[in-house]
């Protein structure tokens, strides 16, 4: 076996070992989910009858749907505004020479670091203060500040990829930093743009710690809601992996339907013009 024909081998085994072990939860799930409450702790993998009772329970014994439609909204209104804002704030990092960009993005991805749970006191105080408790906006608002930090930090290195000739030729044309903006930079970046929406939007969808401590009552993301299932003496462990699976669904048939798009504006940072 020559070199050439080993390394792809070993790359190939090494790619299936890693796609069965990511998937392999999401496998498991999905099995559960159509198997009755008494085999899903046995040791048959394939048991002799399968139901489709655990999806009924998923809808019947809670407002699955109104808890997507919440987690849509949110994750939809968050990931534009942290799109439009995240894109005005990388392009000003980018192209404004003043001394401390490179110490301004450090802090920016210090503040993604920090724990949600050391700041969610003060944040909760103020989202109070404003009169957001138990709403959309609120969620929108928090979720649009720690996407942010995603945001700012992925665009920055695609806005540099653009010559700033290109500006500089507008500009000899009398356009100012909005037309340069929108109608130059925008369209450029606009693969890398998308593929951070994306994952902002994923971020968002998964977010449970805010979801659970901003809206106790009225409205519940999918997050939050997989916990209603649970009773204090019973978890219908069948009924809960039914709705993880219609949850998780539509997130990957997005990223796989999406996929080419989202490799494109992943590599397309990297390149510089």
């Amino acid at each position: 076996m020559s070199r050439k024909t080993w390394d792809k081998a070993l790359f190939y085994a090494f790619a299936a070992f890693f796609v069965a072990t990511i998937g392999f939860p999401f496998f498991w799930q999905v099995l559960n989910s159509f198997k009755l409450e008494k085999d899903i702790f046995s040791l048959t993998w394939f048991p002799d009858a399968y139901t489709l009772a655990n999806y009924r329970k998923a809808f019947q014994s809670r407002p699955l749907m109104e808890y997507m439609g919440n987690s849509i909204a949110v994750s939809v209104f968050a990931t534009l505004a942290s799109m439009a804002l995240g894109s005005m704030a990388a392009y000003a990092l980018a192209r404004t020479r003043i001394r401390g960009t490179g110490l301004i993005l450090i802090v920016v991805l210090s503040v993604s670091l920090l724990p949600p749970v050391v700041i969610v006191n003060p944040i909760y105080a103020l989202i109070r203060g404003m009169g957001l408790l138990n709403t959309r906006t609120g969620l929108v608002i928090v979720n649009t500040l720690f996407t942010l930090t995603l945001t700012i930090w992925f665009l920055v290195p695609y806005m540099h990829s653009i010559p700033a000739e290109l500006e500089e030729a507008a500009e000899i044309d009398g356009a100012g930093p909005w037309i340069c903006y929108s109608r130059i930079i925008m369209p450029l970046v606009a693969p890398g743009v998308f593929t951070v929406g994306i994952l902002a939007f994923i971020q968002v969808w998964n977010e449970y710690l805010f979801a659970l401590v901003m809206n106790p009552v009225r409205v519940k993301l999918v997050t939050v809601g997989l916990k209603m299932y649970e009773s204090d003496n019973y978890i219908p462990w069948g009924t809960i992996m039914a709705a993880s699976t219609v949850i998780v669904v539509p997130l990957i048939a997005m990223v796989l339907a999406l996929q080419k798009r989202i490799i494109s504006g992943l590599t397309s940072g990297g390149l510089k013009e």
